[in-house]
């Protein structure tokens, strides 16, 4: 069942919608535009699970299969009755029901509006509703329209599914990858990451390099619907593509994150392009080859550490990468601008600010350094 097209969804970071925009349009969603919170673009099941499989920015994939007037429970009640919900929705398969209401609604009580949801299911489908269900289904009740979403992803995508071990302040994977975009990587060029805790940033890059699908080794919500193939689904993975003998590097002085990072970097199937070594920031050496990227996402002070304490390991690393990365670029990810300006780099004047685990955290970027 992959010739109905429907109104697909990716959710961004806010700030970052315009990368994921970026990303879906160079993956051929040709109509992908953004909206507040992600991208919408119209396509198929096909184009649903090929989002899923392939896009390394956004964070869940949602399918928007109806909507509805409703003014009051009674109304809400029959026409979720009426939904022809066999269409996506396999009985066998739990359900859990999310709503979301506003005040200009007439139907904003989300918890009544929940059960009454929940029992249309139960009583003209015949599924079980459970918190801890494979399917979520999101339902926004906004100006009186009720409107009917299915999650496709189930964990978020930045779970890629080989990732078994990380560091005190992971770094999302969507996050990072579209940072690495930002920074103008596209996979032809050589990644250092000086502070590389867990591997990350070092893995995205060589993952893309590699032309390894970033939902390969995981499942996801979409399998459990009425309209998966699996024969259709299978034929959407592809082999890798050929080495183009680029080489990665990772380092940190906790020796811990970098036994982590090779254990995820070997997980990932790229351990044999990532390099990862223990030593302190000053003895960063620039590998051989031509210049490529430096991205690094050093401590902040505001959960890990002082914030007094960290000047000097920002000015450490702006000298070291002044002094040996001469035709490198430099993308640095901090909560504050003082610490970025420790570095002594020279950054352009374009900041992309975006939320990160309580915080808002900035990607300062510089181009070729001199």
């Amino acid at each position: 069942m992959t010739d109905h097209r429907f109104e697909i969804f990716l959710s961004a970071p806010p700030g970052l919608e315009h990368a994921v925009r970026a990303e879906a349009r160079a993956a051929g969603f040709a109509d992908a535009v953004t909206v507040p919170g992600g991208v919408t673009f119209q396509g198929d099941w096909t184009d649903v699970w090929r989002a899923n499989l392939d896009l390394r920015g956004t964070g869940r994939v949602l399918v928007r299969i109806g909507s509805f007037l409703a003014f009051h429970l009674a109304q809400l009640d029959k026409r979720a009755r009426k939904f022809p919900w066999a269409a996506y929705l396999r009985p066998d398969v739990p359900v859990r029901v999310e709503v979301a209401t506003d005040k200009r609604s007439k139907i904003y009580h989300g918890r009544a509006a929940t059960q009454r949801i929940e029992t249309a299911l139960k009583e003209e489908l015949g599924t079980t509703i459970a918190a801890d269900a494979p399917v979520t289904l999101k339902v926004r009740i906004a100006d009186n329209t009720v409107t009917f979403s299915i999650d496709t992803s189930g964990e978020s995508l930045h779970k890629r599914g080989h990732k078994e071990w990380v560091g005190k302040a992971p770094m999302r994977e969507t996050l990072a990858a579209l940072f690495l975009a930002e920074c103008g990587y596209r996979g032809t060029e050589s990644v250092v990451d000086p502070m590389c805790g867990s591997g990350t940033f070092v893995i995205e890059a060589a993952e893309i390099a590699a032309g390894l699908q970033p939902g390969r080794s995981r499942e996801f919500a979409f399998q459990h619907l009425a309209t998966y193939d699996p024969g259709a689904f299978a034929a959407l993975k592809r082999d890798p593509v050929a080495s183009q003998d680029l080489h990665f590097y990772g380092s940190d002085r906790d020796t811990g994150a970098v036994g982590m990072a090779a254990k995820n970097a070997a997980r990932a199937g790229v351990a044999d392009c990532a390099t990862f070594t223990h030593h302190a920031v000053s003895d960063l050496q620039r590998p051989d080859g031509p210049p490529g990227l430096v991205i690094v996402n050093p401590p902040y002070g505001a959960r890990i550490g002082n914030k007094k304490l960290l000047y000097p390991l920002y000015g450490a690393l702006g000298k070291t990468l002044l002094d040996r990365f001469s035709g490198w670029r430099v993308g640095v990810v901090t909560s504050e601008a003082s610490l970025a300006s420790a570095t002594g780099l020279p950054f352009t004047p374009t900041r992309i600010t975006v939320p990160h685990g309580g915080l808002r955290i900035t990607l300062h970027r510089t181009d070729r350094l001199p």
